[in-house]
């Protein structure tokens, strides 16, 4: 029995002598040095796993930088793609999906979201739940830290720019948001809603004692999105979204903040000349940055963009000293809402055509007048060029028609 178990207890012991005598004496050294290459080897894959962990991570904050400033300033990304989803959902069932305006709204945030990360779509695709959650959340720290950085750049050079402009004594302090907002005749009169006079003390008064008869909420657009910052009561459209000081903020924020002064003229002829002139002779005595369109590939104005710049200068007007939805009785939410539908949501063709010739108008304070962007192939083929090509084709054809 006793031999039994010795048996059955693993190899034999003539056999586990058998397997001693084939090992070759190494010394300890040599096999020490073996396991740390091993080990080091192991530590390397962990760097690398690491590495390439913190690449994406930085690649996705990176990206998400332009989703507060092109895409939505307010609403997740998890909301447009649900209502994507939604709408793709219903088109598998062939039943026509009936929308909300804010529906409709969002869905176009999902299609600015396309083309600002035009990789998302596949990439949710390809990863689980968890790495999908993971990616978003780094998205939506790129978006908070670009937005943070634009409105630490503008209330800085909104004050510089208000005092070269208006001279108020005493100067708007750069550094001290207090004295903005209506205790300021300066910034108050900006921030005026446009069917009240500033000049009007009773108006004034009424508004920065916030009395029900002067409440100042986004139902009111402020005179600092209109040209020369006057409305007409009669026609408030008429300069509404093109303020020099709105151009002078989209600026700072998608070009730079030294060409936000190069905003003079009506955008037309030989004022843009001139402004792209002066600003390579500038780009070529001193190296700057890439700016935040070329990285994101914007060549036109968007109204989504439009709407983010105006949401930052008019915080940065404002006497609240941290970003929030609600400043007051003013919703910034629904005031992003209302200058992204003005563009987007036109009661018709002759309101679609003004807001074109808007958007027209903006890409050429920015941008200048150069339209690569716009020569499509549809474009190029009935230019000269492409004609002579196939007219060329045609008399060649003849020829050979001719002779055979």
């Amino acid at each position: 029995m006793e031999s039994a178990s010795e048996n059955n207890s693993g190899s034999p012991p003539l056999a586990q002598e058998a397997l001693d005598s084939l090992r070759v004496p190494t010394s300890p050294q040599a096999r020490a040095k073996r396991r740390i290459a091993t080990l080091m080897e192991e530590v390397e894959l962990l760097k690398q796993d690491k590495a390439t962990k913190q690449r994406k991570t930085t690649y996705y904050v990176s990206q998400g930088r332009a989703i507060r400033r092109l895409v939505a300033l307010y609403t997740p990304i998890e909301d447009l793609i649900a209502e994507n989803d939604r709408r793709c959902e219903y088109h598998d069932e062939a039943i026509s999906p009936e929308s909300t305006m804010e529906q409709d709204r969002t869905q176009r945030g999902y299609i600015e979201l396309a083309k600002a990360l035009p990789w998302i779509h596949d990439k949710l695709a390809s990863l689980d739940h968890e790495e999908s959650e993971d990616m978003l959340r780094k998205i939506r720290r790129g978006a908070d830290s670009a937005c943070g950085d634009d409105t630490g750049t503008l209330k800085e050079l909104v004050a510089s720019w208000l005092n070269v402009e208006f001279r108020p004594t005493p100067f708007i302090s750069a550094g001290d948001k207090h004295r903005r907002g209506f205790v300021s005749d300066t910034c108050g009169k900006l921030l005026c809603p446009a069917e009240w006079h500033w000049e009007d003390p009773v108006v004034r008064a009424g508004i920065r004692d916030r009395t029900t008869a002067f409440i100042v909420s986004e139902n009111s657009w402020p005179l600092f999105m209109y040209h020369n910052s006057v409305a007409d009561p009669a026609n408030l459209e008429c300069g509404l979204m093109r303020s020099k000081l709105l151009v002078m903020g989209f600026k700072a924020i998608f070009t730079s903040p030294s060409s936000a002064n190069e905003v003079d003229g009506d955008g037309e002829g030989a004022d843009v000349i001139e402004n792209n002139r002066r600003a390579r002779r500038q780009s070529d005595q001193t190296k700057v940055k890439t700016c935040v369109a070329s990285i994101i590939g914007m060549r036109k104005v968007t109204p989504r963009a439009i709407a983010y710049a105006a949401c930052q200068i008019r915080f940065a007007l404002s006497s609240i000293t941290s970003w929030r939805t609600i400043d007051g009785d003013f919703d910034y939410q629904m005031f992003w809402n209302n200058v992204v539908d003005f563009f987007e949501d036109p009661p018709g063709p002759a309101a679609r055509g003004r807001v074109n010739d808007t958007l027209e108008w903006w890409t050429r304070k920015v941008f200048g007048t150069n339209h690569r962007q716009d020569l499509t192939s549809e474009v190029v083929s009935r230019m000269s060029v492409s004609a002579l090509a196939a007219q060329r084709l045609a008399m060649e054809d003849a020829a050979f028609d001719s002779d055979s």
